[in-house]
């Protein structure tokens, strides 16, 4: 491991009862939302000083760096951290798929809910 977490970064973050962030992924050049992952205080310093997403498994434990085994790398281009400290949004350039199925997007994978679309009371329902 490297040297700590920056503690002016650290100590606006609102970690969750594991010491996790949540990590939404969006891609840079479109917007679109590709994944969300999880970060502690390591994988965050790791992202924020080495170009690539690493994120924790919460299921094995450990460290991951995106794209080391499948090449779907994500380079870094921002990270940003949302008011309250306990969401970062991390936009990168990413390579191949970024969902573990093969889809481009988590989101893409899961599916749509089927929501009722709500409207503004100035919106024209045609």
């Amino acid at each position: 491991m490297g040297p700590a977490l920056d503690t002016a970064v650290a100590s606006r973050l609102k970690r969750d009862a594991a010491g996790l962030v949540a990590a939404v992924i969006q891609e840079a050049g479109t917007g679109e939302v590709l994944m969300l992952g999880w970060m502690d205080d390591e994988a965050l310093r790791r992202t924020l000083t080495e170009g690539r997403v690493t994120f924790w498994s919460r299921s094995r434990h450990e460290y991951w760096r995106k794209g080391d085994t499948s090449g779907h790398v994500q380079y870094v281009r921002s990270v940003s951290l949302d008011c309250d400290g306990d969401a970062l949004l991390i936009q990168v350039d990413q390579v191949g798929a970024a969902c573990h199925t093969g889809a481009h997007s988590c989101f893409e994978a899961g599916g749509d809910l089927g929501a009722v679309v709500g409207r503004r009371p100035d919106e024209d329902e045609s």
